[in-house]
């Protein structure tokens, strides 16, 4: 049954907003694969030696990773609106000066602007979700643009091996720095923050609950007085350890098949994409059971908190399973259930920044998240090829990823208790 609150300009607004995330967010994840898709042809042109490719994969994860907590701050004090056009455009500006290139210094300094436009990305997902709809739909809006990321990943693949085969590498980043500049026009041109709309209804008003949001822009003091709760702990660890496990994935999932199992190179392309497809469905049923439990009594931290938890024993318990598995039948099956599951925390995680402190703060809490979730992200890849390396096989470090998972479960479950109790002097603008 409809909520009669919704009007139709809400409706349009949040349908438009969706669709506006989920296509930057897809264009995200590609963009961040143009380097690895690439890097043989690079390699050749510019030179490059196997240590110089490696420090080009890891400058965009350690400059995404540095300005997620200013970029959340930021998102909160100007707005979704501003820093997503913004970021998206200097990203895409990034990936047009990555076909330009001349040198190694160059493509290192391209890689960090990368990193540094992507970064409010996701901080202004979570912050739109918070604006414009009800805490009973945030798990479903997020789970929509959630799965952004790994239809992003499953799609870049063959659309950027497309581009670079038929007009080179450096048109394929030219093309995808275009696409994004165009995108940020049209975001700044439809999205508008609720601010920006002074004429809603007090009908719209009451259904977006901002009074919940009152409260003035988040000020420096508080940001940092966010640190003080054992909930934002909590938080990091959950993420941190769902993140993890993502990335031994992302990085060493068609690697994995090759050497543990003997699959062709032309094999595992297809059958890579199955497990992100896998998570786009856990990310999108996630969402809505986060919203289906909330409907049904629990509390906004406990229709979140519960997905999470079960989602990443869940992780455990069938990574062990794909690091005991003896085919690659068997693993990519436990490894679609795991991605599935990992989507699905991942889902939780940012619809709880909307839920354990006013909207005014999601964009920063999320973003502290996703700084030490991004952290985890950047280890996974080194511990896990160190790790296969020493021993000749990819079972210990899956078996270490399960131990992640299931350790960011029990520290999520014990720290995540109850809302942020942020006191009223924090909120004001004076300096100390």
């Amino acid at each position: 049954m409809a909520d009669p609150l919704i009007s139709a300009r809400i409706r349009r607004t949040q349908r438009t907003a969706l669709v506006l995330l989920t296509i930057s967010g897809m264009i995200n994840y590609v963009d961040r694969a143009t380097l690895a898709v690439g890097l043989p042809l690079i390699r050749h042109d510019l030179g490059l030696s196997l240590a110089q490719s490696g420090i080009l994969s890891s400058a965009f994860l350690w400059a995404y990773a540095v300005c997620q907590m200013p970029a959340g701050a930021l998102v909160d004090r100007l707005g979704a609106r501003f820093m997503l056009s913004a970021g998206l455009g200097l990203w895409s500006l990034a990936q047009i000066l990555g076909g330009m290139v001349g040198s190694f210094w160059q493509f290192v300094v391209a890689r960090i602007l990368l990193g540094v436009g992507e970064s409010p990305q996701f901080p202004s997902c979570v912050r739109v979700v918070g604006d414009w709809f009800h805490q009973r739909e945030r798990g479903s809006a997020t789970g929509v643009w959630n799965c952004s990321s790994t239809l992003g990943t499953a799609i870049a693949l063959p659309l950027l091996t497309f581009f670079m085969l038929s007009l080179g590498w450096r048109w394929m980043f030219a093309i995808m720095g275009l696409a994004g500049l165009a995108v940020a026009v049209v975001i700044y041109w439809l999205h508008r923050d609720p601010g920006q709309k002074p004429s809603l209804t007090g009908a719209e008003r009451q259904y977006l609950a901002h009074e919940e949001t009152a409260a003035p822009r988040v000020t420096w003091r508080a940001w940092r007085g966010l640190f003080r709760f054992p909930t934002v702990w909590g938080m990091i660890a959950g993420y941190s350890g769902a993140n993890y496990c993502i990335w031994i994935y992302t990085a060493w999932l068609p690697q994995y098949l090759e050497i543990q199992f003997h699959v062709t190179v032309a094999k595992t392309g297809w059958i890579g994409s199955i497990p992100f497809l896998c998570g786009a469905a856990g990310s999108i049923i996630t969402g809505r059971f986060c919203d289906c439990l909330l409907r049904r009594g629990f509390s906004p931290i406990a229709s979140r908190k519960i997905p999470l938890i079960t989602s990443l024993v869940g992780v455990a318990f069938f990574t062990l399973l794909a690091a005991r598995a003896s085919t690659a039948v068997l693993a990519i099956t436990y490894i679609s259930a795991s991605l599935f599951l990992l989507y699905g925390a991942v889902c939780a995680a940012w619809t709880m920044a909307t839920v354990v402190a006013p909207v005014a703060y999601a964009a920063s809490i999320s973003s502290i998240q996703n700084f030490f979730g991004y952290i985890a992200a950047a280890l996974a890849p080194t511990i896990t090829g160190i790790v296969a390396a020493r021993t000749g096989s990819f079972q210990p470090a899956l078996l270490f990823g399960a131990f992640v998972a299931l350790s960011g479960a029990i520290v999520h479950f014990l720290l995540v208790r109850q809302p942020l109790a942020l006191r009223p002097e924090l909120l004001s603008e004076r300096r100390e």
